[in-house]
């Protein structure tokens, strides 16, 4: 007879005991411990065993970890054991937290699901347990970031080594905030890695379409049954979700690859004709001669053009 899930997470949770059980653990320590983004298979043997070893878990939301850790075999009763950790309280519960580390308690950390801290709460916890003294110490694991970029194959555009890359996250709500964002986008050589909600996915896409032709891997419901990995141009994007039902559901990362070869020369020669016809014409006619012109992407120079306009009335005029 197959083994249940149940049973089998109670030989791993025996499993980490035996492997990191001989570790040392300090007393008065926040550890910061990454959980799966999806897969509960994905937890690490130190995970398991420091939630099972900790005084105190705080956490993003106590339901969702209570529920989490019943999985992995780790008991854990609500109140004194779990304490609420999350983005509108963070400031004030961290105080609770350093009372708790000053009595040599090991409290652990945890968000709703991978590492703590990278668009999740955790950042101002972890920075008030420094600033009292207190030791932080991570445990490294899952990550919707990482997971993507491994996926991804980006490769600089004009160079053998690997692809560096920028972290963004969450771009704005506001359609002109987000608008401008992704305009700014359009002039970063470097790829750039993207979390979005469901809710938001498609005028997400809407608003990449500026940036063309440029390949985007998308990356949704990781690690998860129904996973979907994809690379697609950034204007072909919102036809990518629409072609299934289910491509706007679940938590999305997406990653846009490093600019392509010349992209660096068509943004400088965009940047070089429109500070020449932007003195002459009005900022519409000038951001679409100088995209014509130069190839550069129309929504990033439009943003460009407010910034120079914007700089020449920020100048102060002549003396007589």
């Amino acid at each position: 007879m197959p083994a249940t899930s149940a049973s089998l997470f109670r030989t791993a949770l025996q499993a980490a005991r035996d492997a990191a059980g001989s570790q040392d653990y300090p007393q008065g320590t926040l550890y910061v411990v990454a959980t799966p983004i999806g897969n509960l298979a994905d937890v690490t043997l130190r995970a398991l065993h420091v939630l099972e070893l900790a005084d105190a878990i705080a956490c993003e939301d106590t339901r969702h970890t209570q529920s989490m850790l019943r999985a992995y075999g780790i008991d854990r009763k609500p109140g004194g054991q779990l304490l609420a950790v999350h983005q509108h309280n963070e400031a004030e519960a961290a105080q609770a937290v350093i009372s708790r580390l000053a009595q040599g308690e090991r409290v652990a950390y945890v968000s709703d699901a991978g590492t703590p801290g990278v668009s999740d709460p955790g950042a101002r916890l972890a920075a008030a347990v420094r600033a009292a003294g207190h030791r932080v110490l991570p445990l490294p694991g899952a990550s919707s970031v990482t997971t993507l970029i491994s996926a991804a194959g980006l490769v600089a555009a004009d160079a053998d080594d690997y692809s560096a890359f920028v972290f963004a996250g969450f771009l704005p709500s506001k359609a002109t905030e987000r608008d401008g964002a992704v305009a700014r986008l359009a002039a970063e050589p470097r790829a750039v890695l993207l979390l979005e909600a469901p809710h938001r996915i498609e005028a997400l896409a809407r608003a990449l379409a500026a940036l063309g032709p440029r390949p985007i891997t998308v990356g949704r419901e990781l690690t998860k049954q129904f996973e979907e990995i994809d690379t697609v141009p950034c204007d072909a994007l919102a036809g990518w979700l629409a072609a299934k039902d289910q491509r706007t559901r679940g938590e999305f990362a997406l990653v846009l690859h490093p600019q392509p070869a010349g992209g660096d020369a068509k943004a400088d020669e965009g940047e070089r004709v429109l500070q020449l016809l932007l003195p002459e014409l009005p900022v519409k006619t000038a951001v679409r001669l100088a995209a014509e012109i130069s190839g550069a992407p129309r929504n990033a120079l439009y943003e460009r053009a407010l910034q120079l306009r914007k700089a020449g009335e920020d100048e102060p005029g002549e003396e007589d």
